[in-house]
């Protein structure tokens, strides 16, 4: 099974006086897709990941998940949001993930520099006296990497929604030399 090569022209924003660039970055990423689909060949796979994994994640743009664990496109699910903190919807999806497609494992990837150490709850405070509106939904900000991790674990293995609890393991990635360090889940934090 091959996929085809990406193009190794990274799609940057153009100069203020780049006339040879026009439209939008969204308009780039649909033209870059048709020259994708131009070399595209349906690889016959199955929704179903091949490794029976699904990752969660922060989305953070310097992390490139299939490349940084040795991933191939059909081996996982890979799930992301705002500091690859365990919500709600990440249960949603792993919930499907597992029951409807047949996943066994979790893992759980936090990483440094990430922005969610910087933010607090009154992010969500400023956001409802700017628009006029509360969010629904947590910020979920951390301090601490770990502890955040260990939270995360705790409730996939506390979700009474995910069959298989057995194999969940967190991670904290590191961006400056692509490492990952594994998380004890046992570990309390010193006081």
């Amino acid at each position: 099974m091959s996929t085809p090569q990406r193009n190794p022209q990274p799609l940057t924003q153009p100069d203020a006086g780049d006339q040879h660039r026009p439209g939008t970055v969204t308009d780039r990423l649909v033209e870059a897709n048709q020259r994708y689909a131009t070399q595209f060949t349906d690889p016959g796979m199955d929704a179903r990941p091949v490794l029976k994994v699904a990752v969660v994640a922060c989305m953070d743009a310097r992390l490139d998940l299939h490349e940084a664990l040795g991933l191939e496109l059909g081996d996982c699910h890979t799930i992301r949001n705002a500091g690859g903190v365990v919500t709600d919807d990440i249960i949603r999806s792993l919930t499907i993930s597992q029951r409807a497609l047949g996943t066994r494992s979790v893992v759980l990837i936090h990483h440094t520099g990430c922005g969610m150490l910087n933010l607090t709850e009154n992010f969500r405070h400023d956001l409802e006296l700017e628009v006029g509106q509360r969010p629904s939904w947590a910020v979920e900000a951390f301090r601490d990497l770990d502890s955040d991790v260990r939270q995360s674990m705790q409730r996939v293995r506390t979700s009474p929604f995910l069959l298989h609890t057995d194999d969940v393991r967190g991670f904290v990635f590191d961006v400056k030399t692509g490492l990952l360090r594994e998380i004890d889940p046992e570990i309390a934090p010193e006081p």
